[in-house]
This record gives structure tokens, sequence and C-alpha cells, in this order.
């Protein structure tokens, strides 16, 4: 029987129960990719990328043993996204002024204050 592809979407998020293979997808009941701002809302340096990689991989182990159901997807989708709010706030991440849509979906930039 072949594995049922699931996924959770958010607006910066995207998780698959899949693998990729030559650019693919290809389902995978026992693994999980991750997919971090397909609309490219945000400017991402190394660090920044790499402190979501992080989250991830701390999210992943924290479920470890538990299905990899809707809820799960969900659930680890939900506190990226808090991540990356919590890294924008913070002032570790940017908007990206050429997407191609500006809608401030975590809050407006973050401007330095004048004297």
């Amino acid at each position: 029987m072949a594995d049922t592809l699931l996924k959770s979407t958010t607006r910066h998020i995207r998780l698959f129960t899949a693998r990729v293979e030559d650019g693919d997808l290809i389902a995978d009941a026992s693994r999980l990719t991750l997919d971090v701002d397909p609309d490219n809302e945000f400017l991402w340096d190394d660090a920044a990328l790499q402190k979501v990689q992080a989250g991830f991989r701390a999210q992943v182990d924290a479920h470890a043993g538990a299905d990899l159901n809707d809820y799960t997807l969900r659930r680890i989708g939900s506190e990226l996204e808090g991540l990356i709010r919590q890294m924008l706030q913070a002032g570790e991440l940017r908007y990206n002024p050429d997407s191609r849509v500006l809608n401030y979906s975590m809050g407006l930039p973050r401007t330095p204050e004048t004297l």
C-alpha cells in the first residue's frame, strides 16, 4: 500500500509527510519535509533560516514516536509560525520589500525611532 501524502500549510510554513527526490515530493509516512516561506515574504540570512530549521528539528524530536497525522503537522507548523513572529519582532528577520504581496501578515515592520 502506498503512503498517503499529508500536508499542513500555514502562511509561512509548509510541512509534508514526504521526501524530496529529483525535485519531486514522494509520499513517505516516516519522513517530514519543511518548506519555509514559499512566498518569499521575508528576507532570510543563513542564521535566521538555521534558527527555523533548528526549531523544526526540536519540534520533530518533541513529537518523536507520535504518528505523523494532521494534528501533529498543524501543531508543528503553528509552533514554527510563532518562532518566525518572534524573530521578526526581535529584528532577526525582515519583510522582503520585493515580495509580490506586502500584507505584513506578522505585524507592521519595526522602524527605528527618530530623535
